[in-house]
């Protein structure tokens, strides 16, 4: 053996074509492997160790064929078969180098999905806590604002508070002032001033049937004055005729009465009122609880004496703009009266002269007195002074009548007076339709 290596190595004999397409074949699949082995070295690192052993194997295998043929082509089948194996360990490493890489990819790209699942699973949750966070702020910025609004709120409710404390305050003073003042004012004789609610009104003027389109005279004053029977008087009527307001000695009205004018032409509806005394109502409460506020004229008519009564009802009417009338009735028989104070008797036998002369000088004293005596009281009153009328129902029938009563006084004049005072009225009240219609 050894002198065959003595005398020179011999000349390896030339590989056959499938040893070299074998070759081929292995070193291409060495280098596919490496290749494959070098992009997922990374992530499969033990694989790529496996990979290299195996290279090294098969270098190993290949070195070994290389020398087996070229030792003795006796050897040549082992070579090959050697060859073979290496083929296979190659085919065996490439498939696995393979495997490892396609593994190694899936992973990497399952990876990557769920990396990428991962970013938008964080930019979701990033997004929802950017709105959460907006939502936050809104909220908080809501319940500052409304705690604001509350704290406004309850500012302001703290200040009508107060000056609600402060008005009841005043108000309580203001009422015990008027306590004191009223108290001071029934000591000293001074009736307090009451003022009738909306209410009060709309239910007066639906309980004497007012209209529009009428004049309402109220005939009031202290009972046995002789209302029933000027009303009666007014309407052109006696005592006894039908449709007459009824008349007596004894004070016959205890509920107001309502009397239309029978004359067409002149729209009046004449209200009888309960005489004062009567009803058990104070002087001051009297023109109140009579609704008397709801008339466009009221005739304050008394027989003997000017009372606190006739007073109240001036001084209400003045308060509620509403004209006023006095008049004082029966003066025939007041006339009658002090002509037998002056010593006359219808018995004896006098000239008609005398009798004239007599009746003059007792109508001008009763004149006289009955205007004194109500100046006195209207002054008395710190009320200013006004003109009263002395009438007598005859006369004033006869002048309604159209006829020309010779005892007559003031009868013509309070008449005409009364029918100014309700064509005037009524003008002004057209006056201020028209005005509103223009507008319109």
């Amino acid at each position: 053996m050894g002198s065959l290596f003595s005398r020179g190595r011999p000349e390896a004999p030339s590989p056959s074509f499938a040893d070299i397409k074998a070759r081929q074949n292995a070193e291409a699949a060495a280098a596919q492997a490496r290749k494959d082995v070098e992009a997922a070295k990374t992530q499969i690192a033990e694989l790529i160790r496996s990979n290299k052993e195996s290279q090294q194997k098969a270098e190993a295998a290949l070195q070994a064929a290389i020398q087996a043929a070229a030792a003795s082509r006796e050897q040549t089948d082992n070579e090959m078969k050697a060859m073979r194996q290496a083929e296979r360990a190659a085919n065996e490493a490439r498939c696995a180098a393979e495997a490892a890489a396609r593994t190694a990819t899936e992973e990497a790209k399952q990876r990557a999905a769920e990396a990428e699942e991962a970013r938008k699973r964080t930019a979701a949750v990033q997004e929802q806590a950017k709105r959460d966070a907006q939502a936050a702020q809104e909220q908080a910025r809501k319940l500052q604002e409304a705690a604001n609004e509350e704290k406004r709120k309850a500012t302001a409710a703290q200040e009508a508070a107060n000056a609600s404390k402060k008005a009841a305050e005043e108000q309580v003073k203001t009422a015990n002032a008027a306590k004191a003042e009223a108290e001071r004012k029934l000591k000293e004789g001074i009736q307090p001033v009451v003022t009738p609610t909306p209410e009060e009104v709309s239910a007066a003027k639906r309980r004497v049937k007012y209209r529009e389109d009428l004049f309402h005279f109220a005939v009031a004053g202290v009972a046995g004055g002789g209302k029933s029977s000027l009303i009666n008087a007014f309407r052109g009527l006696r005592n006894k005729d039908a449709g007459s307001a009824a008349t007596g000695v004894t004070e016959t009205t205890l509920a107001m009465a309502r009397y239309g004018s029978p004359n067409a032409e002149y729209p009046y509806v004449w209200y009888d009122i309960p005489g004062a005394g009567t009803l058990k109502i104070p002087d001051w409460q009297y023109f109140n609880v009579q609704g008397l506020y709801v008339f466009d004229c009221i005739i304050v008519l008394f027989d003997n004496r000017f009372t606190m009564t006739d007073i109240a009802i001036l001084t209400n009417c003045r308060r509620f703009k509403i004209p006023t009338y006095i008049v004082r009735s029966k003066a025939d028989q007041h006339i009658r009266n002090i002509m037998k104070d002056m010593g006359y008797d219808s018995d004896d036998d006098e000239s008609e002269d005398q009798k004239k002369k007599l009746y003059q000088d007792a109508r001008q004293q009763f004149i006289q007195q009955t205007r004194q005596s109500v100046k006195d009281n209207l002054k008395s009153a710190n009320m200013p002074d006004q003109r009263v009328y002395i009438v007598s129902n005859e006369p004033m029938l006869g002048v309604v009548k159209e006829k020309r009563p010779k005892k007559i006084i003031d009868e013509i004049e309070l008449l005409n007076d009364l029918i100014g005072e309700a064509q005037t009225r009524r003008a002004r009240r057209d006056a201020e339709v028209a005005t509103i219609m223009k507008e319109k």
